[in-house]
């Protein structure tokens, strides 16, 4: 398509979407859950078709030297494929917020005032190499009231557009617009900048990838943006944590998987028990193949460690990296928390519950958490069902986006004949 045709069919496919919005909006519970439904029974169903569009797109992937990042976040196996459809069974058993009133309280005056849950309206989702973020982000939009136009990126495109046609089939059966849920067909990029500027159609902008897609995004959408730049994620061991305790968490904090924005790319450790657990947590680390980077008192301890650069505090790694700081106890390591990081996800490792306490009330994070792992800050682990992205934004959403982040809220005001005095 040339720059004529790219504007004028987003502009088509926004109509579409703003038209099917409307109708979505107002369908009910149950007809949306048999939408979902027919999408996960369509899904499991075409398996095979799947996964041989995905293979397309992997042998075009490695035709073009792409990262084995790239590679492996574009995979899709069968247990994906099992995955996607639980997935959007799961979406269609939680509670529909549509329509939801919270707070209705009587006035002086008689009339009582509440709020109403109600569809954002349009929702553009522009991802890169996740197939799954196609069945995941169509099932929480229709759920949650609203049209979806999804630009996966162009080393997925035969995925996407297999796992596109079981999620019509799905809303066709279920008698809801097929345009209401749209995957742009054309790979050419032009047709991401009309869909960030087109606010006439789109209410809300969704970027899922790399850094440099979603800064894109943020600097050139007209259109509010839901998103995250950076997962620089911490964990602080406290020198009144459990040593095992401790162990565990900083081990699967970093280790159970290494490229997600919630996996942690610092470790803070208490002075006092830093000769203590650093020995042996850092043997752990060297036994699965990551690289340790400390500052002068990690190193002092553990020979191998490698100089820390200023840089490296501020990186996400999204490898097999991990970056060491000693600190002399809980505020130094929240002023580093605050220097560093992204507002993502931060854990304290602790028993001294005044502690705990201060870290969940001073880390300013969209997930902040006590004796745990980092690698819960998810929508599923969250009981959101899916999720559309994580928000470190501070207006509207923040944390994962489900359901609940996919809608906003009005006033709604009951009276019966009261007139303003």
């Amino acid at each position: 398509m040339n720059t004529t045709d790219i504007k004028s069919y987003m502009q088509a496919v926004g109509q579409e979407a703003r038209a099917a919005s409307r109708l979505v909006a107002k369908a009910d519970t149950a007809a949306k859950n048999r939408a979902l439904t027919a999408m996960a029974q369509a899904i499991r169903r075409d398996e095979a078709l799947l996964l041989a569009a995905n293979t397309k797109d992997l042998d075009n992937a490695r035709a073009k030297g792409l990262e084995a990042s790239m590679i492996d976040r574009l995979t899709l196996s069968a247990k994906g494929v099992t995955t996607m459809a639980e997935g959007l069974l799961q979406i269609a058993a939680l509670a529909d917020p549509v329509g939801e009133i919270s707070g209705l309280n009587y006035r002086p005056s008689g009339i009582q005032v509440g709020k109403m849950r109600v569809p954002l309206g349009v929702i553009g989702i522009i991802y890169e190499a996740r197939p799954n973020v196609t069945a995941d982000a169509a099932g929480l939009c229709l759920k949650a009231g609203n049209a979806a136009i999804l630009r996966g990126g162009s080393e997925a495109i035969h995925s996407n557009q297999a796992i596109a046609a079981c999620v019509k089939e799905g809303l066709r059966s279920a008698g809801l617009p097929e345009s209401a849920v749209q995957v742009i067909e054309t790979t050419d990029r032009a047709a991401v900048g009309e869909l960030i500027t087109m606010k006439d159609f789109v209410d809300v902008i969704v970027p899922r990838g790399g850094k440099g897609l979603i800064e894109r995004i943020a600097n050139e959408a007209r259109i509010p943006v839901i998103k995250h730049l950076d997962g620089v994620c911490h964990v602080y061991i406290d020198d009144q944590a459990d040593f095992d305790k401790a162990i565990r968490i900083a081990d699967n904090a970093k280790t159970q998987r290494y490229g997600t924005c919630n996996t942690m790319e610092t470790l803070l450790i208490h002075e006092d028990i830093a000769e203590k657990i650093l020995p042996a947590l850092s043997k752990i680390y060297f036994d699965k193949g990551v690289e340790l980077r400390g500052d002068a008192a990690a190193r002092g301890i553990v020979a191998q460690i490698k100089e820390a650069t200023e840089q490296d505090w501020y990186e996400e790694y999204l490898a097999p990296i991990l970056s060491i700081r000693v600190v002399d106890g809980l505020d130094q390591a929240i002023d580093h928390i605050t220097k560093y990081g992204s507002q993502h996800t931060d854990a304290i490792v602790t028993e001294n519950y005044t502690r705990a306490r201060r870290f969940l009330r001073e880390v300013d994070s969209s997930s902040v958490m006590v004796n745990t792992t980092t690698r819960f800050a998810d929508g599923f682990e969250y009981g959101l069902g899916a999720e559309i992205g994580i928000s470190t934004d501070k207006i509207h959403a923040r944390g994962p986006v489900g359901l609940e982040g996919l809608t906003s809220q009005k006033f709604i005001v009951l009276g019966d004949g009261q007139l303003r005095q």
